[in-house]
C-alpha cells in the first residue's frame, strides 16, 4: 500500500466510526422520536423517505432489468427479420 493513502484512509475510518453514532437506529425508531419539536419531525421524515428508498429499490431493479431485457428481444427481432432470407427482395431484386 501506498505511504499517502494511508493517512486518506485512517482518516476515513475516524469519519465512519464518529458518523456511526448519529447513523444508529432502525425504521420502527421513528415511532419513538418525539415529533413534537422540529429536530425530531425532522428525523421522523428521514426515516420515512429512507423507508420508501428501500422499498422502492428491488423494484426498480427488477424493473431495469426486465425493460434491459424486452429491448433487447425486440432488437434481436427486429436484426433477425431483417437478415430473413427473402426480406425486402421480391425474385432476388431489391424493392425499395
Amino acid at each position: 500500500m501506498r505511504t499517502a493513502a494511508r493517512p486518506v484512509i485512517a482518516v476515513l475510518a475516524v469519519v465512519a466510526v464518529l458518523a456511526a453514532a448519529d447513523a444508529v437506529g432502525c425504521p420502527t425508531c421513528k415511532d419513538a422520536v418525539n415529533t413534537s419539536d422540529p429536530d425530531g419531525l425532522n428525523l421522523a421524515r428521514g426515516y420515512f423517505y429512507s423507508i420508501l428508498l428501500m422499498l422502492a429499490m428491488p423494484f426498480t431493479l427488477a424493473g431495469s432489468f426486465a425493460a434491459y431485457v424486452w429491448r433487447e428481444g425486440r432488437r434481436l427481432k427486429r436484426l433477425a427479420d431483417a437478415e430473413a432470407p427473402g426480406a425486402g427482395t421480391l425474385d432476388g431484386r431489391i424493392v425499395p
